[in-house]
């Protein structure tokens, strides 16, 4: 379908809901009637040529066979589709029979929808479409709306005819049919001033996606072929691969079987694609409908080839209680094996941050990949993505570990960074993801990064946000690149110095991708003195610091004796002061617990106070000490948490204070040895992975470390690490070391780093120059509108 003949039925189509919809719906209810009406009319007219045959098919297993049942393969060869309407009607005998009874015609409308196969009625019951039957016809415009579908100036079908005159009207394929649909859903939403609907494909991405998924296998397809989109829209994806493979004008003309299958949320989009699932003669039983992500609806089903365009952008949060219990991800799909630094495997989650889910879809379509001993060509994904996916999330996070679970496990052969504005509706940019796990020899161990964002031609009007397309010859080109392995160098201007329109593509081995997120340590240093402030402090709980402080001044002791008395005010002034408490700490708050708590770690405090005084001491491990003998003399026994409480408040960080001191440790000579080989290093070394000898031989000092001085190097995977320590971060914070047990692996990709081309700065003389230049005419302009000239 051309861009004008789109445009023409879209058209078409809006005046039907503005002619005959008006006062009865508001605009943005038009969709409500019109979406229904274009695929009911589209499968009307496919009937129609075989509706003599159908009811002689009924008429011989009512009379002649005697079945109480329908023999359904009887109806379906008789209508030449896997559906079928056993009523007398068609929408265009209902029309031209009508009277003026709009009751009348409601029944035979009714009867009519009750007549089709049950696949049919589904749709029509994710539509609701008897209900938008029965209010047109109160209104009195059911009749009209009959008469603009059953023209004969418009054709819904898959085939090409003419109208009264002679002219062509051009065949509304799936594809054309999803175009109409998007155009539309953006008309009514516009009119109700809501968000545009999902991001259609555009035919010539699917048309590049099925090049790229197909084209490298071409001569060793399956006999058989499974396709899947776990977020198939209107069906878009799945029927153009098939044609791709199939029809007798496809690029591949492939003789095996193919079989559809699809999943979609939208029960309006939902309806659209089963119902050309049908046209096609696919099996409608393989679309099913709901959330990918809440349902494993394919759980042990393997597909040859996956392309999907998943949303992305939107939030998963609804989801969440079928991905996750509480913390824990309890959907197998999303779960992955990933060896840690150490060379240890572990269980990690794979899932990404609850605003955008887009990864899981991809996760979906790899855990339905054919293992290699199902299907020796294994299986081939392609997936549409907006920058997130490539950089999004630090190392450890769920993007990251997915990133890294595709990369390492060497399925991710390609990514292709397509131009801006070229989706129907939205105009960042986005990327074609290629999977495999059947890489070619030559590929194995690399991913091919391909920009395409320069390679477009312009359309004479948008479509929506689409203002741009690709031409055969820019698929050919981004094909033959990716299927050829090959290294494309972006051209500049050699006088400007700027990058030139066109294609760039470099060859990367899978390490370049990941980093090392390492951990530096540096010790902590503390000075330690009491005093009757830092000791009074210890009378509020941390979280409720602000409150318990207004309290206890208001109140004094009362909060211990009198506490429940004391809610009413004390709720009033956290109202008062915008506090926001949450039901939790209203409970701590109201606690005689919470304030005993506190009061009794004062009065240890002040025991010690009494018995150290308020001498400041420089060396915390000696402080420790003095606290510990201080304690036994005054025979108390705090628990550990109230000794570190204490502790904690009478302190802080000093740069010129001693290293506090964690542990001391005593090594054998077999410990020591395992412990170099732990680390890689020679003993002298120690000190960089946080080991200080103590003097003797065998022991060794471990610092407590200082959270507020923690700092995190990223380190490529193709470098060690301690090598970039001791040339990067020892010489400049020579007391500093690395916690390896803390260091993480992260993977991320980014275009910008791998095609940015630095654009010189112009000569300072050539601005000068420019900027006196429009000075003058700037002067010239002024004295014209003045008449000083």
């Amino acid at each position: 379908m051309t861009t004008t003949s789109h445009n023409k039925l879209v058209s078409f189509i809006w005046s039907i809901a503005d002619d005959c919809l008006r006062d009865v719906y508001v605009r943005g209810k038009y969709r409500d009637v019109i979406l229904p009406m274009v695929v009911l009319r589209r499968l009307d007219a496919l009937l129609e040529p075989s509706k003599d045959a159908v009811m002689e098919e009924l008429t011989f297993q009512k009379e002649e066979a005697g079945f109480t049942e329908w023999d359904e393969s009887g109806l379906r060869e008789a209508s030449g589709y896997v559906f079928y309407n056993i009523s007398k009607w068609t929408l265009q005998k209902l029309y031209n029979t009508a009277t003026n009874s709009q009751q009348i015609l409601q029944a035979n409308v009714e009867d009519y929808l009750n007549g089709f196969s049950p696949n049919v009625k589904e749709i029509i019951d994710k539509f609701k479409l008897k209900a938008q039957i029965r209010h047109m016809a109160n209104k009195d415009v059911l009749l009209d709306v009959l008469e603009k579908f059953t023209s004969p100036y418009i054709n819904l079908t898959p085939f090409e005819k003419e109208d009264p005159e002679g002219r062509k009207l051009p065949a509304l394929s799936n594809l054309g049919m999803g175009y109409v649909f998007e155009e539309l859903i953006r008309k009514f939403n516009e009119e109700n001033n809501e968000e545009a609907g999902e991001h259609f494909t555009p035919r010539e991405v699917i048309e590049l996606m099925t090049h790229l998924v197909f084209d490298p296998i071409k001569e060793n397809l399956p006999p058989v072929m499974t396709i899947y989109d776990p977020a198939c829209g209107s069906g878009g994806m799945l029927t153009e691969a098939q044609n791709f493979i199939k029809d007798e004008e496809g690029a591949i003309r492939a003789t095996g079987d193919v079989f559809l299958y699809g999943k979609e949320i939208n029960d309006e989009t939902y309806a659209i694609c089963k119902s050309d699932m049908m046209i096609k003669g696919n099996d409608p039983a393989n679309i099913r409908v709901g959330s990918t992500l809440s349902t494993d609806e394919f759980s042990g089903t393997n597909f040859n080839f996956m392309l999907s365009n998943p949303p992305y952008g939107k939030s998963w949060n609804s989801e969440q209680k079928y991905i996750k219990d509480g913390k824990e991800v309890i959907d197998p799909r999303f779960k992955i094996n990933l060896f840690d630094y150490w060379g240890n495997t572990e269980e990690v989650d794979a899932v990404p941050r609850s605003s955008d889910g887009q990864l899981l879809f991809l996760m979906e379509m790899v855990n339905k990949m054919k293992p290699l001993h199902q299907n020796p060509s294994g299986s081939r994904i392609a997936s549409v993505h907006n920058g997130s996916s490539l950089f999004t999330g630090d190392a450890g996070s769920g993007e990251s570990n997915i990133r890294r679970y595709l990369i390492e496990n060497d399925l991710l052969e390609a990514i292709i960074q397509l131009p801006n504005n070229l989706f129907y509706n939205t105009g960042i940019t986005t990327y074609i993801w290629l999977l495999s796990n059947h890489k070619p020899e030559p590929r194995k161990g690399k991913v091919q990064l391909i920009d395409a964002g320069e390679l477009y031609q312009k359309l004479r009007k948008n479509l929506g946000n689409k203002n741009c397309e690709f031409a055969p010859e820019h698929i050919t080109e981004i094909t033959k690149v990716y299927t050829q392995l090959q290294t494309v160098e972006r051209k500049t201007d050699p006088e400007t110095k700027t990058a030139l329109p066109g294609i760039a593509s470099k060859i990367f081995d899978n390490e370049d991708f990941g980093y090392y997120k390492v951990t530096i340590e540096r010790p902590q240093r503390l000075k330690a003195q009491f005093t009757s402030e830092k000791i009074e402090a210890l009378r509020y709980d941390k979280q409720l610091t602000e409150l318990m402080q207004w309290a206890y001044q208001e109140f004094g002791d009362q909060v211990y004796t009198n506490l429940k008395e004391l809610q009413e005010p004390i709720f009033a002034y956290a109202e008062a002061q915008e506090l926001n408490l949450s039901s939790k700490h209203k409970k701590k708050l109201l606690s005689p617990n919470t304030w005993e708590k506190q009061r009794e770690l004062v009065q240890l405090a002040e025991y010690l106070f009494a018995e150290l005084g308020d001498e400041i001491f420089t060396d915390f491990n000696q402080f420790s000490k003095k606290v510990n003998q201080a304690l036994k003399n005054l025979a108390l026994k705090p628990s550990a948490s109230e000794k570190k409480a204490v502790l904690q408040a009478v302190s802080w960080y000093d740069a010129e204070a001693e290293k506090v001191i964690k542990k001391k440790h005593k090594f054998t000579d077999e410990k020591l040895s395992t412990l170099l080989a732990h680390f890689n290093c020679k003993e002298q070394e120690l000190v960089h992975f946080g080991y200080f000898a103590a003097g003797k031989p065998g022991e060794y000092l471990e610092y407590e470390t200082e959270s507020d001085l923690r700092d995190y190097e990223n380190v490529s995977l193709k470098e060690k690490i301690h090598t970039y320590f001791l040339e990067e971060v020892n010489p400049h914070v020579p007391e500093a070391w690395i916690n390896l047990d803390k260091t993480k692996i992260g993977y991320e990709i980014s275009f910008n780093k791998y095609f940015y081309k630095h654009t010189p700065l112009r000569d300072i003389e050539e601005v000068t120059k420019d900027i006196l230049k429009l000075e003058q005419q700037s002067e010239g302009l002024i004295a014209d509108i003045l008449n000083l000239a």
